[in-house]
């Protein structure tokens, strides 16, 4: 099942896709609660409706089972396939967490600064806390600070908890993925070599923007994360392949090790890190304003692009 957050007419909007004849359509998931289940109340926000329904989202389950057997009212907001404007599947996540969790960007990331992998990074699934507020969905203009010369994407995939976590076992973490969907985290590669030497993360080299999207894929769907081939392409050409195959730890894990003696809650959104080779700065090759970035994932994650813009200084 894929689920989105519309944006129509000034509102967001939770809609799920309806894999009909003759092409898709997102359904408005509250209208067709009301409509086609008769049940009043249901949230039209990707992070209350799993607060409510956990990873088995059963209401947009429900609708796709009764639109097999009816027709939709013609009272259902519905959107196009391709074409819509969609924000962040989340866009108010409580907790944005990029991890660190691929041997072979680890390896090349630092090899540029002339270091190797700390042993601490084969006992640790390393994290960083991101802006939650600065989150971006397909189609975005995406701003870099004034004066980066080294402007940067990733290529990684995100997983959204469905279900509230404190210190669990792997298993229980991975079972509480409500789904998984494309993730982007721009990076100012200047402003991050110069902050990260003082020792406490990349900060204003990340905090600035993130790209999340297109959609939501729940795991039944998606199936075996290690067959799925990402891309990211720069104005057309490709510039990074990969798998999140290749990832040291396993989502339960990764999350296990997050949610040790803190809450988690429903909506929570949590980056892979990136994929070996998956950016510019493994490549000595940076972006430029203008530059249209996208990452594809193939038919069931979808391409989620961004416009790179950078600002000018205050005179």
């Amino acid at each position: 099942m894929r689920l989105a957050t519309v944006r129509s007419a000034g509102k967001l909007r939770i809609a799920v896709l309806w894999q009909r004849p003759g092409g898709g359509a997102w359904i408005d998931v509250a209208e067709g609660a009301l409509e086609l289940l008769g049940e009043e109340g249901c949230p039209s926000s990707l992070r209350s409706l799993l607060s409510r329904e956990g990873t088995g989202l059963a209401t947009p389950r429900r609708i796709l089972s009764e639109l097999e057997r009816g027709t939709l009212p013609e009272t259902v907001a519905t959107w196009p396939e391709r074409g819509v404007h969609l924000a962040p599947p989340v866009p108010d996540p409580g907790v944005l967490i990029d991890f660190y969790a691929f041997e072979e960007h680890v390896r090349r990331a630092r090899a540029r600064r002339g270091l190797e992998i700390v042993p601490e990074w084969y006992r640790y699934p390393v994290y960083y806390r991101s802006n939650q507020r600065a989150l971006h969905g397909d189609g975005a203009e995406v701003w870099f600070p004034a004066g980066e010369e080294r402007m940067d994407y990733e290529l990684e995939i995100a997983a959204i908890l469905g279900s509230r976590l404190e210190t669990p076992t792997p298993d229980e973490a991975e079972a509480a993925i409500a789904g998984y969907c494309l993730f982007n985290d721009w990076s100012a590669r200047s402003v991050q070599a110069e902050v990260m030497k003082v020792g406490l993360g990349p900060a204003k080299g990340k905090d600035f923007a993130s790209s999340l999207g297109p959609w939501l894929v729940t795991p039944d769907e998606l199936g075996d994360l290690a067959e799925l081939k990402l891309a990211a392409r720069v104005n057309g050409e490709t510039w990074s392949e990969g798998t999140p195959g290749a990832m040291r730890w396993s989502w339960g894990e990764l999350l296990a090790f997050a949610g040790e003696g803190v809450s988690l809650e429903p909506g929570d959104i949590f980056g892979s890190g990136t994929i070996g080779g998956g950016c510019g700065l493994e490549q000595d090759r940076y972006l430029q304003p203008g530059d249209e970035v996208a990452l594809d994932g193939g038919d069931a994650l979808g391409v989620l692009t961004g416009t790179v813009r950078r600002r000018e200084r205050d005179r």
